[in-house]
């Protein structure tokens, strides 16, 4: 099957609340590379993903994750959270090391579970 062109602009993936607060929240994935945290207006955090209003324990950092996609490829890179992200349950990312997600995949950012789907 033919990957589709790294082009921003239009909805290439998705991500939705699995288990937190706002379950079945979808947000979609335009730019190709997509910040998940929480907004504040005083520091300048602007997440494409925010979290914000689905975190009422703040367990997501203000800058926690981001994703971006490269050669058909997507990746996910914690950016140094407090609590850490997880693929599929797996074992806690390393700040800085990006980890390969496919359609379908899970991801953990603080308490949040968060799916990701590729738009075909």
């Amino acid at each position: 099957m033919p990957q589709a062109p790294d082009v921003a602009g239009t909805v290439h993936a998705t991500m939705f609340i699995e288990r937190g607060d706002g379950p079945g929240t979808e947000f979609k994935l335009v730019n190709n590379e997509s910040t998940i945290g929480r907004w504040d207006a005083d520091n300048g955090v602007f997440p494409d993903i925010d979290l914000d209003a689905y975190d009422s324990d703040a367990k997501v950092s203000r800058r926690h994750a981001k994703i971006y996609r490269s050669n058909g490829s997507y990746f996910i890179e914690d950016l140094g959270s407090t609590n850490g992200t997880y693929v599929n349950r797996g074992r806690r990312l390393l700040p800085g090391t990006p980890q390969q997600i496919n359609d379908g995949d899970e991801v953990i950012v603080g308490k949040t579970f968060l799916r990701f789907h590729i738009v075909q």
